[in-house]
């Protein structure tokens, strides 16, 4: 497959909003396996039982698809207009990450990586198949290898160009693309995303132990948070941006294209007092299409209470003492947590 037919799927891409295409091999990281067992055998993927089943696939992508001969990485910006730390200096509101303030980005990449797709197949045949984020598949390490960018110290993709706020899609084909240099690492001795982190959940420069990570805490796991990690919470109920905020390379980010990630101007920072009122009708009316959805009311309130717990404003102690006799035992004893830090 010749430069020329590259360079067109790397136009029709961007013409359909990407904001930086890369192509490797699927074999292109020979590491990755190693990296994920050593993850999952240190125990750092917490509840995430899914990293450690069909390890075969995600620890080698050209077992995902044999047939594949190319990978095409590609970034999707969604790099936020306002602020997102300034909601943490606001303890009566709630802070939901930047990439769940509106529509679910796991439908709108993947329509336009299947006209993508489409087209390639309308031009050049071969087949496809495409991800984004609900697969056996390593975006991080293959969006590093295709060039998009380098895995920074807070172990997220980052790039010259386009900062660190873009999600990655990933269209594997039959097609035997040439492939791009991989990217370079370009931390220096930068340490501000690790120093932002509220919960030190970076053991190491480049390394994540999930357990500590709030964003894992508030979204994957199910169970009640461990109470030594809780007041770092604050009062951030979904996700966590603070080390994706912190990093310098931001000030070249690229401007997201697709206003269906704007944020909604009632999830920048919802008040918690109404959250703490929603019931489960409330509760999917509320975040239809978005992210937060698919938490499930009794983890969203769960998370709502430890906020309000770490308020210090007595005035929303009524709607921790609401669920205080929940049915929900990770509820109950959330609230009842909350109760207890707002009476003594």
């Amino acid at each position: 497959m010749n430069a020329n037919a590259r360079q067109s799927i790397i136009d029709k891409a961007l013409e359909e909003g990407f904001g930086k295409v890369g192509i490797c091999r699927p074999d292109a990281v020979p590491d990755i396996a190693e990296r994920l067992e050593q993850f999952v055998s240190d125990g750092r993927h917490g509840d995430m039982a899914w990293m450690g089943e069909r390890m075969h696939w995600r620890g080698n992508p050209a077992a995902l698809w044999p047939e594949a001969r190319s990978v095409i990485m590609l970034a999707e910006p969604y790099t936020p207009a306002h602020d997102p730390m300034a909601v943490i200096g606001q303890p009566d509101r709630a802070a939901i990450s930047v990439y769940a303030q509106n529509r679910d980005y796991h439908d709108i990449v993947k329509k336009r990586l299947k006209r993508v797709g489409r087209w390639m197949i309308d031009s050049f045949g071969g087949e496809i198949k495409v991800f984004v984020d609900t697969a056996p598949v390593m975006e991080k390490p293959l969006g590093a290898a295709a060039g998009l960018g380098w895995q920074g110290k807070h172990t997220n993709l980052l790039s010259r160009d386009l900062g660190n706020w873009f999600f990655l899609g990933a269209v594997f084909t039959t097609l035997d693309l040439p492939t791009d240099a991989p990217g370079q690492e370009n931390c220096g001795n930068c340490t501000a995303c690790l120093d932002a982190c509220p919960t030190d959940a970076f053991p190491a420069p480049f390394q994540l132990d999930a357990r500590r990570c709030i964003s894992y805490l508030t979204i994957e796991h199910k169970g009640p948070v461990d109470e030594a990690l809780r007041p770092m919470l604050g009062n951030r109920i979904y996700g966590c941006d603070d080390c994706l905020a912190a990093c310098p390379w931001n000030k070249f980010a690229a401007d997201a294209q697709e206003m269906r990630y704007a944020a909604r101007d009632d999830l920048v920072a919802p008040k918690l007092a109404d959250l703490a009122q929603l019931d489960d009708a409330a509760f999917r009316a509320h975040f239809s299409g978005s992210p937060v959805k698919r938490v499930g009311l009794a983890r969203f309130l769960r998370n709502v209470m430890y906020a309000i717990g770490n308020s210090g404003d007595s005035s929303l102690l009524c709607h921790a003492q609401a669920h205080a006799e929940a049915s929900d035992p990770v509820l109950r004893d959330a609230a009842r947590w909350a109760v207890s830090r707002l009476t003594t």
